[in-house]
């Protein structure tokens, strides 16, 4: 099974829950930039409490682990920073989900997600724009220099698909410009 194979059948039950997701982190700088090893799926969910249910179904053991359902209900009550991780037993691959809650750039990307065929499968991917803003904000946290070589890769490969202005707009309020001059 190769990479992008391993990665969709992680995200293949999520497509059956009828909720509203998007791939973000690593697999989506890949999707948008150049190919390099992620051994983990990051996904924004908008996941009501009510929903939970769905959701751990969906993964059902033993093929995965899933948190108990208290717990990801619990995740996904939060208005901010809920996340939880499901595991693919069967290929080691973890999944590090992120609940929307009142994200305004979350929000603002779940809007505009988009259907990418990857492997055989249709995944909804996070806007570029939004990789680009969380990659710079994770650079912020932790100066790593993989998430600045995945922002370069992005904008070589992928510059027809940003949209600047809107880009621009999120930077300044979210406070990036030094950050972003250090990708030019």
């Amino acid at each position: 099974m190769s990479a992008p194979d391993v990665h969709t059948r992680l995200l293949q039950p999520l497509n059956t829950t009828g909720i509203a997701y998007m791939v973000t982190g690593g697999l989506a700088a890949i999707i948008y930039g150049e190919p390099r090893l992620t051994n983990d799926v990051d996904i924004v969910l908008r996941l009501e409490p009510e929903a939970a249910n769905r959701l751990v179904a969906a993964y059902p053991a033993p093929a995965y682990y899933t948190p108990p359902i208290e717990v990801v209900r619990a995740e996904a009550e939060r208005s901010a920073h809920g996340h939880f991780n499901i595991l693919d037993l069967e290929t080691s691959l973890r999944a590090d989900v992120y609940c929307l809650g009142g994200d305004p750039l979350g929000s603002w990307a779940m809007e505009r997600r988009r259907v990418i065929p990857v492997a055989g499968a249709n995944i909804w991917v996070a806007p570029i724009e939004y990789v680009i803003l969380r990659k710079l904000e994770y650079y912020r946290m932790a100066s790593s220099d993989r998430h600045l070589n995945d922002i370069a890769a992005m904008r070589r490969i992928s510059s027809g698909r940003i949209d600047d202005a809107a880009l621009a707009r999120w930077i300044e309020q979210l406070g990036l410009e030094p950050e972003w001059r250090m990708t030019e």
